[in-house]
């Protein structure tokens, strides 16, 4: 029986994640299959994979992937993402991190390239996927934890202060937690990574974009939980302080920092 949503990120959440989260630029792609050799024989498991960002076109330089979340809605949407781009060799999974020995079950042993945890890393158990994942990965094959930038409201800018201030002023509530983006806790990763024998290697990926209102504000959304944003009425209301706090800006120029920490495993 699938485990209750741990996160909120169903209805209008899950609408506003696959409309305006960002994508990953292909040099994310190329760097994941230069560490682990990716080949289109191989099979990739994308664990969190939202509305299917990195799911799918990871799809296009493998044979196949898994894409595994705990939100129906969430793989609705993944699921007509990859229609509408003929993405045709992915499945779907309604699950967790924890299902992973389950997985493994059905799959052959040291079967899988590649184990993709984008921007999702901060909801799991990460020392106990790292332990689960060493039996299904093949040699020269491994893990890989992916943070597409700082949140919106933590970047080093005075546009994303000034957002920072009105998240705080609306919620009420501190809005520091950096969801598993900052040095310490891919420091953290690296060392539980290096504790259950991968080898580990970090690589970065810099560009800037520009992010107009419309896409910032419904950024912001999908990262805030049902609870915050099911009311069309509060909905607007962040939506009017955001613009006015940012005024007279109708855009901004967000620099990405995207940052891969990959654990590779090792024969033996």
């Amino acid at each position: 029986m699938p485990q209750p949503s741990r996160r909120g990120f169903s209805g209008e959440v899950a609408e506003h994640y696959a409309r305006y989260r960002r994508g990953y630029p292909p040099r994310v792609l190329d760097g994941l299959v230069d560490a682990f050799g990716l080949t289109s024989t191989d099979v990739a498991i994308d664990l969190g994979c939202g509305t299917g960002q990195l799911t799918l076109p990871l799809s296009e330089r493998v044979g196949a992937v898994i894409g595994i979340d705990p939100e129906p809605d969430m793989l609705r949407l993944a699921s007509e993402a990859a229609h509408q781009r003929s993405a045709h060799r992915i499945s779907w999974m309604l699950g967790f991190d924890t299902d992973l020995p389950a997985l493994g079950a059905l799959l052959a042993p040291r079967s899988v390239a590649a184990v993709t945890v984008a921007t999702a890393i901060h909801w799991m158990d990460h020392r106990a996927l790292f332990a689960n994942a060493r039996s299904l990965l093949r040699d020269g094959g491994g893990i890989a934890i992916i943070t597409n930038g700082a949140p919106l409201w933590l970047q080093d800018a005075d546009w994303s202060r000034a957002l920072r201030t009105v998240l705080q002023e609306w919620t009420g509530r501190d809005v520091g937690w950096a969801c598993g983006t900052d040095e310490e806790s891919r420091a953290g990763y690296r060392d539980e990574l290096i504790s259950a024998g991968y080898a580990v290697d970090e690589r970065r990926i810099d560009y800037a974009a520009d992010l107009d209102l419309e896409h910032l504000i419904g950024g912001l959304f999908s990262a805030m939980s049902n609870d915050d944003v099911a009311d069309p009425r509060r909905r607007d209301d962040l939506a009017a302080r955001v613009r006015a706090g940012l005024a007279p800006a109708s855009a901004v120029e967000e620099h990405v920092s995207v940052v891969i920490q990959t654990g590779t495993a090792r024969s033996g």
